[in-house]
């Protein structure tokens, strides 16, 4: 358990750093909650139910000081997709996917996140921040019955504009204002001194708590004038409504759906639910470990990958006994608690105790929450996930990294799960093309020089005795041909027997093929082979030496054989 690492040796001074920070994220992630169980499609309580049990685990499986666990804007339009809007399946979506995260982790298949490239990520949270964003118009404008799909919700908030709800566009407009200016206010703060008036270090602080909490301030702003209306009899605003009050049940997900036409079995919601068993839970894993990643390096220490999958599938599994739809990292609420000088996992517990509370006392009070409110909260969160810059540096760096990143933009806003597989099988073609036509460099003299620029696997055979052939053989005259393998560190049983071709090839011609600079494993595989006509030179030298006229053959060479070579 990583909390036996560092619980031993906590000190006092960390105490109220953690408090102060558990604290700040509680008032984070409270608004926060209500929204995104509103992105998802679900009852508003669905969020706050996802928002503590994430914070316990971690306290005692976590590796990342800094990380927390819980609903964010990503996993919530996942959800919305495959969940139906219905809890029994988002509950029954968290609870496999906690599964399929904790195998990963004791399987130590962490490894399998790196085939999905940074442009498809790029391309899936700049759609997802432009979704999201634009889910959220119509809470802003006050409209009802807009559709969820993308294209279709468009073309209706664009056509029923003239029913906006004034008040619900001035409030949303407002807060989202306030949450800009906040932001802005925060991100100019400078740090006060210790030498400075004690005045000074207050208003500071001051500022810096409430640009910290700004989503809690806006939320209770916004709930402070819906009371007020309604205390003078008309409501202009559209409100959240009851939440039922209390703690969730602890009780196992339910495998099976009560519908009006009888039962939906577990079999048939897992048909349902299809690829969403794969994305939500991998999706959950790349935005833990990508989070918990960036934060371990900025402060200076290590995180175990593999741990990190280990404690989201245990959040995820424990999760689903609360009612609780699928969580994973969130960067916003990270980035609060790392900046509130949080020093150890401790912190969460102070978050997920507020979160607690709201339920047992506070959800009356959420009745009078208004739904722009909610809404400027999501649009605040997601606008800063669209990277504007990241199709100029592809373009500068490697433009044909756009076409994944282009694939998964445009086709995430058809549908998710399609953008992110089509992104990841275009990434894999590139992959594997570069793999089947690696960079061969040939240098001419008196014998050709062929140095493949990266390792050798059975795609690539072919290039490569292309390239040899007709060099060595459309040459006057035609050359013999030394391969450099200094790049090289392993070759497969295809690659061989290309090779013991391409030998029996040149040897018709009269020419040989010599090798030069092959690693040990590289070598013991060819040996094994025991090729016919293998000739091997150990060093660069030799090889330059060749190529300076002096050919090799079985005098010159000490290499000429198999049984020689394995002596060496």
């Amino acid at each position: 358990l990583p909390v036996l690492r560092w619980l031993p040796r906590y000190s006092r001074a960390w105490l109220p750093l953690d408090l102060l920070a558990g604290l700040a994220v509680g008032l984070t992630a409270v608004p926060q909650a209500l929204a995104y169980a509103e992105l998802a499609g679900l009852p508003l309580q669905y969020g706050l139910y996802s928002s503590f049990m994430g914070c316990f685990v971690y306290f005692f499986l976590g590796t990342a000081k800094d990380v927390t666990l819980g609903p964010t804007a990503i996993m919530s339009l996942l959800v919305s997709s495959y969940a139906f809007h219905e809890p029994v399946y988002a509950i029954l979506l968290t609870f496999l996917s906690g599964c399929i995260q904790l195998a990963m982790g004791l399987l130590h298949l962490g490894f399998l996140l790196d085939f999905i490239s940074c442009p498809v990520i790029k391309g899936f949270t700049s759609a997802a921040s432009i979704t999201i964003s634009f889910n959220q118009i119509k809470n802003i404008l006050g409209l009802q019955g807009i559709p969820r799909q993308f294209f279709l919700q468009v073309y209706e908030t664009l056509r029923r504009i003239g029913e906006t709800r004034a008040g619900d566009a001035v409030l949303g407009l407002a807060c989202l204002a306030a949450l800009a200016a906040l932001r802005a206010m925060k991100s100019r703060l400078p740090r006060a001194a210790s030498a400075e008036p004690l005045a000074a270090r207050i208003s500071c602080q001051v500022v810096w708590i409430s640009a910290t909490a700004r989503n809690a301030l806006v939320v209770l702003f916004a709930g402070l004038v819906a009371y007020s209306f309604q205390v003078m009899g008309s409501q202009p605003l559209t409100l959240t409504g009851t939440i039922p009050r209390g703690l969730p049940a602890f009780r196992p997900p339910r495998f099976s759906l009560a519908a009006p036409n009888g039962t939906v079995p577990f079999w048939s919601m897992v048909e349902d639910m299809g690829v969403g068993l794969a994305v939500v839970p991998l999706m959950g894993l790349l935005e833990t470990i990508a989070i918990a990643k960036a934060f371990a390096s900025q402060n200076g220490y290590r995180i175990d990958p593999n741990q990190e999958l280990l404690a989201l599938g245990v959040a995820n599994i424990l999760g689903s006994f609360v009612s609780s739809y699928p969580i994973t990292g969130s960067f916003g609420r990270t980035a609060v608690n790392a900046q509130s000088g949080v020093c150890t996992p401790a912190g969460g517990l102070v978050t997920g105790a507020l979160v607690l509370l709201s339920l047992a006392y506070l959800t009356s009070l959420f009745y009078y929450i208004p739904k722009a409110a909610l809404a400027a909260v999501i649009i605040s969160a997601v606008v800063p996930m669209f990277d504007t810059g990241i199709f100029r540096t592809l373009w500068r760096v490697k433009r044909l990294d756009l076409v994944p990143l282009c694939v998964t933009f445009l086709l995430c806003f058809w549908e998710v799960q399609y953008g992110i597989v089509a992104g990841v099988l275009v990434s894999g073609i590139l992959l594997l093309y570069s793999i089947a036509r690696p960079p061969i460099k040939v240098s001419e003299g008196d014998v050709l020089l062929v140095q493949p620029g990266s390792s050798l696997h059975f795609p690539a055979m072919e290039c490569l005795r292309d390239t040899v052939c007709s060099r060595a053989l459309e040459a006057s005259p035609p050359r013999s041909v030394i391969l450099d393998c200094c790049h090289i560190s392993s070759i497969d049983y295809t690659v061989v027997v290309g090779l013991a071709e391409l030998l029996q090839e040149l040897r018709k011609h009269g020419l040989s093929l010599a090798f030069c600079g092959l690693k040990d494993p590289v070598l013991q595989v060819l040996l094994s082979a025991d090729l016919e006509g293998f000739q091997h030179f150990p060093s660069w030298e030799e090889a330059e030496r060749c190529r300076g006229g002096e050919p090799w053959d079985s005098r010159t060479d000490p290499f000429t054989n198999t049984t020689e070579s394995s002596r060496l």
